[in-house]
């Protein structure tokens, strides 16, 4: 099967825009690591979007590398937000947070298995 080497550049570009705006690559310009989450999830919308419009015309290779370069930025946007959530529960001085869901989700099969017998 033929790949067309212009959507595959398309990908790519993409995929190191968004990487790129995740703070997972440095900028080529300014030489610094740059994060910003909005622009980042644009693009993953943007790859989704050219997932949706040509569904059922691409090639099996074409296919594939779509979805995994989708799911890999996906899974990177997510530690990224998870990252940004800690950091800024940290800095507001709630490090206990988890600790004390941690406790509670404890608490809560504690009591119902006591519930249970």
């Amino acid at each position: 099967m033929q790949v067309d080497p212009h959507l595959i550049q398309l990908i790519v570009s993409l995929e190191a825009a968004a990487m790129q705006q995740m703070g997972k690559l440095q900028n080529s310009i300014t030489g610094k690591v740059e994060r910003d989450l909005g622009l980042a999830k644009n693009s993953i919308d943007m790859l989704t979007m050219i997932q949706t419009k040509t569904d059922g015309n691409l090639t099996d290779d074409e296919a594939t590398l779509m979805k995994r370069t989708l799911f890999q930025l996906r899974m990177n946007y997510v530690d990224e937000l998870n990252s940004e959530k800690k950091a800024a529960s940290e800095r507001k001085g709630d490090g206990h947070a988890e600790s004390d869901a941690a406790e509670q989700e404890t608490g809560e099969s504690t009591n119902a298995s006591e519930e249970n017998k």
